[in-house]
Order: structure tokens, then C-alpha cells, then sequence
């Protein structure tokens, strides 16, 4: 258990260093959410005249939600581009045949990008005074919970698809054509409710409508409750289940190199 928290932690500590080496990382992970958010709101009010003043706020604090998401999404799930490079540096093979178990090292690395995402979710969380959001400290609580969770199964599924792909051009291909689907059919944009019907089961197996909806609900005000328990725990379910499927992985991986 000592070996396993002591590599962990390890890894963790890295995955943080090398983002905050990387102030381009920073910068773009941030800046497309806040673009997006900011020039949709004022895109929308240019376009539609009617949809002015209290409308058109009402559609950023509508909004906002899904672009802390978006910022979240590609966050945790790019900072796994490093499971990639470690790989074909050697320093993967290297911790592979180390002492340390495939739980520890698929721990550190997913929690090292998870509270990435996490720290970055934070900042853009800083502007929803500014998309009309007045949260109470309980209501902080629950969304700082939900940011994590979120981060936490999105860094796993990204951790997954890094180690089955070998080249950094075609994580980012493949990436993007599934992160994008994810978002859209999150939530984001329209309601579980209001969607087609051959739509909806898209979006009850797409994990980030669990971590939207549990998001909605506690900066509404909703706390403690099921409409905010229940999405969660089916999120960390998603999240345990990418977590097992990249420790398969990882072992398989272990016993060739040895």
C-alpha cells in the first residue's frame, strides 16, 4: 500500500509540473470555453435583436454551464496526450517493469490529470458571477464535487484511448471526433427532454449528460438530493469502469514487456 501511494503520488506531482511548465496548455484549455461562451452570447444578440438585454444574459447563464464542461473535457482529456509521450520516450516501459503496480500507475497519472482539469474548471468557474450565478457555499460544494467528477471520468476515458493509440496526430484525430459528439449531446445545448427520440439513447449512455445534469442541478441551487446524487453516482460508476478498463490494459502490457 506504501509502494502504491508513495508511486502514485509521484506521478501525480509530475503530471502537474509538466502542465504548469506548459503555459500554451493553460492558455488554450481556458481561452476556447470563455471564446465560445462570450462570442455566442453577443453573436446571438447581434443576430437576433429581440433577444437583447435580460434574454440574451439569460442565454449566457444558460450556457455557461456546458462551456465549463467544454473546458473540463478537453483539459482531462488532452493532458493524457503525455501517457503517449512517456510511451514512446521509455519512461512508461521503465514504470512497467518497476516495482510499482498497474494501479498505481493508472491512479497517478488519471488523478494528476483530473485535478488539472479540476484547477482549470476553477478559473473558468470564476466568471459565474458574470453569467448571473450568486452561489451559496453549499451550493460551491456540490459543483466543486461535480467538476471533479467529471474531470475524474474524462481523464480515464482519455487515459484509455491514449494507451491504444501510438502517435500523438492520431490521439488528437480520434479525440475529436468523439469529444465533440460528447459535448453537444450533453446537454449543453438542448435537454434530455426536448430531444429526438433515435438522440436520447445517445445521450443516456454519454457520460458527460450524467456530469451536465448533475452540474445544472447544483448551480441551481439543488443540493444533497437525487437530481444531484443520482447523475454522480452513475458518473464515478463510468469513471471506475474506464479506471478498471486501463488497469486490464496496463497489466497486459506489463506481463509482454516482462
Amino acid at each position: 500500500m506504501k509502494l502504491l501511494l508513495t508511486g502514485s503520488t509521484t506521478l501525480l506531482r509530475r503530471e502537474l509540473i509538466r502542465f504548469y511548465r506548459q503555459r500554451s496548455r493553460i492558455i488554450g484549455s481556458l481561452a476556447m470555453p470563455v471564446i465560445v461562451w462570450g462570442l455566442l452570447g453577443t453573436g446571438l444578440q447581434a443576430a437576433f435583436p429581440s433577444g437583447m438585454g435580460q434574454e440574451t444574459r439569460e442565454f449566457l447563464k444558460y450556457f455557461f454551464p456546458g462551456n465549463l464542461i467544454l473546458t473540463l473535457l478537453f483539459t482531462a482529456i488532452f493532458s493524457t496526450i503525455s501517457v503517449i509521450e512517456d510511451r514512446n520516450e521509455g519512461f512508461l516501459q521503465s514504470v512497467l517493469v518497476s516495482p510499482l503496480s498497474p494501479l498505481g500507475l493508472v491512479l497517478g497519472k488519471v488523478v494528476g490529470g483530473a485535478l488539472i482539469a479540476f484547477f482549470q474548471g476553477l478559473v473558468f468557474l470564476s466568471l459565474a458571477p458574470l453569467a448571473g450565478f450568486d452561489l451559496s457555499w453549499n451550493q460551491l460544494a456540490w459543483v466543486l464535487l461535480s467538476i471533479f467528477m467529471i474531470s475524474f471520468s474524462m481523464t480515464g476515458l482519455g487515459f484509455f484511448f491514449a494507451w491504444k493509440l501510438d502517435s500523438v496526430q492520431g490521439f488528437h484525430a480520434v479525440m475529436n471526433l468523439v469529444l465533440f459528439p460528447m459535448w453537444l449531446l450533453s446537454g449543453a445545448f438542448f435537454p434530455l427532454e426536448s430531444a429526438s427520440w433515435f438522440i436520447k439513447p445517445l445521450m443516456w449512455i454519454n457520460p458527460l449528460t450524467y456530469g451536465m445534469t448533475a452540474l445544472k442541478s447544483a448551480l441551481a441551487g439543488v443540493s444533497g438530493e437525487p437530481e444531484v446524487l443520482l447523475p454522480l453516482t452513475i458518473l464515478f460508476a463510468f469513471g471506475i469502469v474506464f479506471l478498471v478498463a486501463c488497469v486490464l490494459n496496463m497489466n497486459q502490457k506489463r506481463e509482454a514487456v516482462r
